[in-house]
């Protein structure tokens, strides 16, 4: 019977279940390797490069980890093709109970009584604390986790999120997979961040500030370990080349004005209203007659914001959106930047060069990003919207050179690499690793002494 031509049409036409199984029986003829598993036929090319499967974990607790999850599936996609396939899981939602899967929901309601966040986050920092009551979760939910990663039998791990190590990694180890299983953390928080982020058993750990590397070695993590690229942004973001004049025409701006960019992150959060009004103020010369900039307001999936914003008159040229998902566009189209101290929005406008009024943080990961962009002369912190509103007049008016000496400064400090970088640097720790694809999964139970 003669061979097929293809690995591809081989494996379509008996059907591939990614890598693992208890029980295999191996033939072979001079080009491929038939494996026999529970009645199912599997066809191998004999030396062939199989597709990898990288499993991403994250939360929806802030948009940050989504964001990074999404930027680098799709720097994984650019750079290497169908040689990885990559999902993006939430899998504490998907596979555990309370806690886990309420993680989302909890952190809305903290961050939205920012107190309690702010002793939640320092409250947990110590070790021991943390430290026990992960060590509690794992042993109440191991079982659950395991399916949920053993679903899609990961040759690379990537966590996101702060509270995505652990657990997977007493997995790994029950598993005896941790020599094999590929596990980094890319860190999404600029500067100060949380020490469950550092865990000593990671391949990689990914730290997108000097800062927070440091951080990552004093907490135990070998230097060795530690990589320095930047935070991981869009690749479609970082690769766009617009024309501020061609982009003003295509997003109706008027083409003349400096422009000022005021968001509130995904959820429309912070002193938005009160900024806007300062700024239609500020941005109108009283003497003339005339505006002297123009404000473009985005208030993501906050439609009371974007309402009350539409229902007020005017004097300058303005723009309300809702939720957008061409960033790059609109950070392109402007001149800086008003927005609460988020690692992702703050990457990206040090990306496009803009100079960046921070006026509000969440206590904890988000309070260095503060000095991290004043401290190197990015930009400026306020929380009092009539500042605000007196500076950016005075960017667009008498300190121009002060606005462009920001624009630099920021350019100095942006990665627009980082996102790339991560995603070689992975797959180097592949090409040094044997492929896992044959080695059965254990079924004993856990143990989870000194795991934690």
């Amino acid at each position: 019977m003669a061979v097929a031509t293809s690995r591809k049409s081989v494996l379509e036409r008996v059907g591939v279940h990614g890598f693992g199984g208890r029980k295999q029986r191996r033939y072979s003829n001079s080009r491929y390797g038939v494996h026999e598993e529970d009645g199912c036929m599997e066809m191998v090319q004999i030396g062939a490069e199989r597709t990898k499967n990288v499993l991403i974990l994250m939360s929806d607790t802030g948009g940050g980890h989504r964001a990074s999850a999404e930027a680098i599936r799709d720097a994984f996609q650019l750079q290497f093709g169908d040689q990885y396939r990559i999902i993006v899981k939430d899998v504490w939602k998907e596979y555990t109970g309370w806690p886990l899967n309420k993680m989302e929901s909890q952190y809305k309601f903290m961050v939205k009584h920012v107190q309690l966040w702010k002793v939640a986050f320092h409250g947990t920092s110590p070790r021991w604390i943390h430290g026990l009551y992960l060590a509690a979760l794992a042993a109440y939910y191991a079982k659950e986790v395991e399916a949920g990663l053993m679903e899609y039998k990961p040759d690379i791990i990537i966590s996101v999120h702060p509270l995505m190590q652990h657990i997977p990694l007493i997995v790994l180890k029950w598993q005896r997979l941790q020599e094999k299983v590929i596990f980094v953390t890319v860190i999404t928080d600029l500067n100060t961040c949380h020490r469950t982020w550092f865990h000593p058993r990671v391949n990689r750990c990914y730290c997108p500030s000097n800062e927070v590397a440091r951080r990552a070695v004093l907490d135990g993590l070998m230097e060795s370990k530690t990589r320095v690229f930047g935070l991981p942004v869009r690749p479609s973001f970082c690769q766009a080349v617009f024309s501020k004049p061609d982009l003003r025409v295509e997003l109706q701006m008027d083409p003349e004005l400096p422009a000022v960019l005021l968001m509130g992150g995904g959820e429309g959060m912070g002193p938005v209203e009160e900024t806007a009004k300062a700024l239609g103020k500020t941005l109108f010369d009283e003497e003339v007659g005339k505006p002297i900039g123009q404000l473009i307001v985005i208030c993501g999936r906050n439609e009371a914001l974007a309402s009350t914003l539409e229902s007020l008159e005017w004097k300058i040229p303005i723009k309300i959106r809702g939720y957008e998902n061409e960033m790059e566009k609109w950070m392109d189209a402007c001149d800086c930047i008003i927005t609460k101290a988020g690692p992702g929005t703050i990457a990206e406008a040090l990306i496009r060069g803009l100079p960046i009024i921070l006026n509000d943080f969440i206590p904890g990961q988000e309070k260095g990003n503060v000095p991290y962009v004043v401290d190197n002369g990015a930009g400026v912190f306020t929380q009092n919207a009539n500042e605000t509103g007196r500076i950016v007049a005075e960017w667009f008016s008498t300190k121009t050179d002060e606005l462009q000496r920001m624009s630099q400064n920021a350019l100095k400090l942006a990665k627009p690499n980082a996102v790339f970088d991560i995603v070689k640097d992975i797959n180097d720790l592949v090409r040094q690793r044997r492929p896992v694809f044959n080695d059965p999964y254990m079924s004993s139970p856990p143990s989870f002494a000194g795991l934690i």
